[in-house]
């Protein structure tokens, strides 16, 4: 059966659009805090327990790990006298019609995941999709600071990219899982951007469904691909972020997903990610 692969970049007028109609749900930005009251202590003592409470969810432990590592990509590109339609408007790839003498404007929003931090810079690892066709790049770190970040290098043909930013506001960096080591069945999490910036570091979890699955040069659209197929839910806005495992180690890129097959049935559950093997040669690769 055909599919179409859909790259989850996330375009920032449709950004505007989630907000507005989350905003307008009761209480979908404010928790409340809850209703306290004071009780005379008539008599007795209360002996309270001085030990901190530690979680133990390995999910939690993994999220805290690597969340201060992910950041949202901003792709940067001068205004179009045109408007952006379609398909290919969806997802950035009309930026090249209309005018390019205009202002920036942020096009579409993305995720990465910082692997080095050198001399001042952070090394990002995001995909090519989500900084193709850029004019600038601007990266926004968990902690909502902004900072420009520039292109070290791409592989269109396995949708990776290496980005960097000069900034002593990142702290934290992940490091990259063998991809020997990843196994169906074991639980992952993504982390990213999902519908752009105003939900970063979101985390969404699921299993690896298979390590290794060959993507065809139909379903991709440029050639071949060896992705993991996951079930963990990857929305528009997680590409470039990281698919971790419970130690808190990327596994893979998150990249793309099958929404839909050709003849328009529905299909959940299928998200990819680019091993970490792969992301690794490609880091190697690049820096030279």
């Amino acid at each position: 059966m055909k599919h179409a692969l859909v790259t989850v970049a996330v375009v920032a007028a449709l950004v505007g659009g989630g907000v507005v109609y989350s905003g307008t749900q009761t209480n979908s930005w404010f928790q409340r805090q809850p209703a306290t009251e004071k009780v005379a202590n008539i008599s007795g003592q209360t002996n309270i327990d001085k030990t901190a409470y530690t979680s133990q969810d390995q999910a939690t432990t993994a999220y805290n790990k690597v969340k201060n590592a992910v950041v949202t990509v901003q792709n940067m590109q001068k205004e179009s006298s045109q408007p952006i339609n379609g398909f290919s408007g969806l997802f950035g790839q009309n930026s090249s019609q209309g005018n390019q003498n205009g202002q920036l404007e942020t096009a579409s929003e993305g995720s990465g995941v910082v692997y080095k931090i050198d001399n001042g810079f952070a090394y990002i690892i995001t995909n090519n999709h989500v900084v193709a066709h850029s004019n600038a790049l601007q990266i926004i770190t968990a902690n909502g600071d902004k900072a420009k970040a520039t292109v070290v290098g791409t592989d269109a043909q396995k949708d990776l990219a290496l980005i960097k930013t000069e900034t002593n506001l990142i702290k934290t960096s992940a490091s990259l899982e063998k991809a020997s080591n990843i196994q169906s069945g074991q639980q992952v999490l993504a982390i990213g951007s999902p519908l752009g910036s105003q939900y970063a570091t979101s985390v969404t979890s699921g299993i690896v469904s298979a390590p290794r699955r060959e993507l065809s040069s139909q379903a991709t659209g440029h050639g071949t691909q060896t992705v993991i197929q996951t079930d963990t839910a990857i929305n528009p806005g997680n590409s470039g972020g990281p698919l971790i495992d419970l130690s808190g180690k990327v596994v893979g890129i998150n990249s793309s997903k099958i929404a839909a097959s050709d003849d328009g049935t529905s299909v959940e559950g299928m998200g990819f990610s680019i091993p970490s093997d792969i992301v690794q040669s490609f880091i190697d690769k690049t820096e030279k």
